[in-house]
């Protein structure tokens, strides 16, 4: 069961960073402006963060493995929209669903992964495991992305999550317990939802347009509704009977501090290999393939800094280990400035980033995972 949950997670992120070497060559097939390429590659994100909290909760009132398996059929057939696009605003459409089926499907999977191991050694292999394939998927998926497109063709990477999903849903049903009785006294507060949802949205779309000549002041505009929705969430969720984000569970400083370790994994390494994508593509004139194969160390690396990881902290507390694996991150990020240009430097630099990631990714997720088994998910 915990690999089959495993994949879930390694599927659902390898969304987010697999169709960014995938960009320039879709682009130039739906004649799409360059501007797409931000709603294409946000669009995911912008879903699947969005969604997270609703996710969970619905996993919590429906069962767990029901709705991840709803949540890789709506993938199933986000994946044949996108593969079918004739203009760009289909695929953007399709990575908009996956998105929203990964935010069912993650939650549910972590929660089922947490309860179905034992505590000790065996939950802890097992949340390695999970962190060690998360963060594998964000940094394969340039790869990924990068060779199918360059073989097949960008439709291909679409097409492949049709089995991919199928075999995945089938292996959830063979390994995984059944669900309970749905547990219908999980209320929802819709009010939590919508702002909660609304305010996530509304920032990831403002942080898209803000850089983009002439739609900085629509940006702007979002950005400050994404700081008032803020503000009514947390007024209505705290007067809430069924809070989204209960006090005790914000009460609990490793899950605050496993919060705050996974974004910074992301936003230090997301960004800046999708940077340095795009300009080996855009700029240097290499290949997806190329450019797939000259981020490959950063996949290789981040496995084995989540294999060296779960060693690792057993002597060392996890903030420490975080700390330890973003400084390596920062050291990564400094270098590519001057490496961007060298064939052989540049490699060298995301591997460093990439150990730096699968370390810390694996200690962040020991902390956030570390509260009672009601609100794990």
């Amino acid at each position: 069961g915990v690999g089959a949950l495993c994949l879930v997670q390694f599927v659902d992120v390898l969304g987010v960073t697999v169709m960014v070497t995938a960009l320039p060559a879709m682009l130039a097939d739906l004649r799409a402006s360059p501007d797409a390429a931000s709603l294409i590659s946000t669009g995911y994100a912008l879903f699947f963060g969005g969604l997270l909290m609703l996710g969970a909760r619905l996993g919590d009132s429906f069962g767990h493995r029901r709705i991840i398996i709803t949540g890789l059929a709506i993938f199933t057939a986000a994946a044949v929209v996108g593969a079918t696009a004739t203009s760009a605003v289909t695929p953007t459409a399709a990575r908009c669903l996956q998105g929203a089926a990964a935010a069912l499907s993650v939650p549910s999977a972590l929660a089922l992964l947490t309860t179905i191991t034992s505590d000790g050694p065996q939950r802890e292999r097992a949340i390695a495991a999970w962190s060690a394939s998360g963060a594998a998927a964000g940094a394969s998926g340039f790869v990924v992305g990068g060779v199918v497109t360059y073989l097949v063709g960008w439709r291909a990477v679409f097409w492949a999550y049709l089995p991919l999903a199928v075999l995945l849903a089938a292996a959830i049903r063979r390994a995984v317990p059944p669900d309970r009785a749905a547990d219908r006294s999980v209320r929802l507060s819709v009010p939590s939802v919508s702002t909660f949802t609304g305010a996530v949205m509304a920032f990831v779309v403002a942080a898209t347009l803000l850089p983009q000549p002439g739609r900085t002041a629509l940006g702007a505009a979002l950005l400050a509704v994404a700081v008032v929705l803020a503000g009514l969430f947390i007024v209505v969720d705290r007067r809430a009977a069924a809070p989204l984000l209960p006090k005790a569970v914000l009460g609990e400083r490793p899950l605050r501090q496993g919060a705050a370790g996974a974004l910074l994994n992301t936003l230090t390494t997301s960004s800046a290999i999708t940077l340095a994508t795009l300009y080996l593509q855009n700029t240097r004139g290499h290949s997806p393939l190329v450019v797939g194969l000259m981020l490959l160390p950063f996949s290789v690396a981040v496995i084995v800094g989540a294999a060296l990881a779960a060693p690792a902290l057993a002597r060392w507390p996890a903030p420490r280990l975080i700390s330890a694996g973003l400084a390596i991150i920062a050291v990564s990020d400094a270098a590519l400035i001057p490496a961007a240009s060298s064939t052989w430097a540049l490699p060298a630099c995301v591997a460093a980033g990439g150990a730096g990631i699968g370390l810390s990714s694996v200690a962040a997720t020991r902390l956030g995972t570390s509260v009672p088994v009601t609100a794990r998910g």
